[in-house]
């Protein structure tokens, strides 16, 4: 038996590949958040890591991806999904889901390198995700939750159809923002003219599913 079958999978897109996180892969996604992920004015996140950055060269950051990973149980898991274009890591996407089996629930969030900003990579790997829960797990809810001036992520969030389900608040730097929640049921998905291509499932589903 396969200690970490998780290292099987990947997704792919006409333009990315997906795979969950391991730790050479995590050196490069650091080196892409010290290069920018948002701009500095703002904080598009619950917690306010990249702030983090400049004290610890990114330690905090490998140190939550490693608890994530140890923290993974069947009933209560995260896949931190890495993102690469023509090789180069330039993001994170993630899935996550507590009594999958029951709830049949995911819930996603991800962030890209600013430099890689404006190219549609944010929808495609969005999409990935969605597909790999709906169409190879069986999700039949996604929820996802972006700040009200984050327009770029509500934007693809309306795009792919998710709905508004109310608010939270949060306060990452101290001052209270508003988040919106999003729902997205699976026959509401507006899919793109292509399906997302996994591999690897077979020797890890029984981790995610059961």
């Amino acid at each position: 038996m396969d200690a970490w079958p998780l290292r099987h999978l990947v997704l792919r897109t006409p333009r990315l590949e997906l795979r969950p996180d391991d730790d050479a892969g995590l050196l490069e996604l650091v080196d892409v958040a010290l290069a920018g992920v948002h701009d500095p004015d703002e904080m598009p996140f619950n917690v306010a890591w990249t702030d983090r950055l400049p004290e610890d060269g990114g330690r905090s950051m490998l140190q939550h991806f490693w608890g994530v990973r140890a923290r993974f149980e069947v009933e209560d898991w995260a896949i931190c999904f890495l993102v690469r274009h023509e090789g180069r890591v330039i993001g994170v996407q993630e899935v996550n889901a507590q009594k999958f089996g029951a709830l049949r629930e995911v819930t996603t969030g991800s962030w890209l390198g600013k430099e890689f900003h404006g190219n549609g990579f944010g929808t495609e790997m969005r999409v990935a995700a969605l597909q790999f829960a709906f169409d190879h797990l069986g999700a039949r809810i996604a929820r996802s939750a972006a700040w009200q001036g984050n327009h770029a992520s509500n934007r693809v969030s309306a795009k792919l159809g998710y709905v508004h389900d109310g608010t939270m608040a949060a306060a990452p730097r101290g001052e209270r923002l508003e988040h919106v929640r999003l729902r997205l049921d699976e026959p509401d998905f507006v899919r793109p003219d292509w399906n997302v291509e996994v591999a690897g499932l077979a020797e890890c589903v029984h981790l995610i599913t059961s």
